[in-house]
């Protein structure tokens, strides 16, 4: 929790900054010169100077401009959505790539401790080593004396432990992905409604006044649409490494259950050998 509360915290100062410079490159409303008003603009004078504003702002100037525009309550909301959802993403990408360890490396390791019957060597490799394979083999090896059985239960069981390790997190993600679509259609409909309000009130169906609230309807609902997909192009990539961390535990239990075997069969008979002998 530490984790994600450090980088909602950064998240949030880098967004609200983002809206500040936005809401200032926005050009002032009022004209610089009182002859302006005497003649208005026309449609292709519009249409030519949001298309210069698109050339040298760019899209992400665009689309800041666009954020400001639409009805601050959804858009706050959609933003939340947005922040807290990416501090859940890069927690988990930050997590995921630390468990991560170089397998076939340290399973050699442990192997060469056991075939030299380094049993503490083997432990201390294991606990020394960070991520759910190593974590896995540390349990197993706790158990190596008391038979194959046991140090198979005991993985299966702490195996499913570090799943939930894995996958902690991951149900807020898929929340907000669900929200952040939801609450732009809300402030697209109720968008619609005030637009209706507005016609019902000046008692004319205008262009102007039909235009003004459907443009904030649509504005909210193409928001939660773009948050909902970058968070689930994070979540799909998330859950990728999941998996490939989940094959590789998988993987890597038989591998040690292999070595137990041999140890068991190569030690039990040299005790064996060494009873008889007293």
């Amino acid at each position: 929790m530490k984790r994600i509360a450090a980088i909602l915290l950064l998240l949030l100062c880098l967004t609200l900054g983002s809206f500040v410079r936005a809401q200032d490159s926005i050009p002032s409303s009022q004209p610089a010169d009182t002859s302006a008003l005497v003649q208005p603009a026309s449609e292709e004078d519009i249409a030519a100077s949001d298309l210069m504003g698109l050339s040298t702002g760019g899209v992400h100037k665009a689309l800041k401009t666009k954020f400001i525009e639409g009805s601050a309550f959804f858009m706050s909301l959609v933003a939340i959505a947005l922040v807290v959802g990416l501090a859940f993403c890069i927690e988990r990408i930050i997590y995921l790539s630390l468990a991560e360890i170089n397998t076939k490396k340290f399973v050699a390791s442990i192997e060469t401790a056991l075939d030299k019957g380094d049993v503490e060597g083997a432990k201390y490799v294991a606990r020394h080593t960070r991520g759910p394979v190593a974590s896995i083999y540390y349990q197993g090896l706790m158990h190596i004396d008391q038979g194959i059985d046991v140090v198979e239960k005991s993985m299966v069981a702490y195996g499913g432990v570090q799943s939930g390790y894995l996958e902690k997190g991951c149900s807020w993600i898929t929340l907000f992905i669900t929200m952040a679509p939801s609450l732009g259609f809300l402030g697209t409909v109720i968008g619609m409604v005030q637009a209706f309000d507005k016609i019902q009130l000046a008692g004319d169906i205008s262009p102007t006044i039909v235009a003004e609230g459907m443009k904030v309807a649509l504005i909210t609902t193409i928001f939660g649409l773009i948050v909902a997909l970058v968070l689930q192009v994070f979540y799909n990539y998330i859950l990728s490494k999941i998996e490939s961390l989940t094959n590789e535990m998988e993987d890597a239990s038989v591998s040690l259950l292999d070595m137990v075997i041999r140890y068991e069969l190569k030690y039990s008979a040299r005790r064996a050998d060494t009873d008889e002998r007293r």
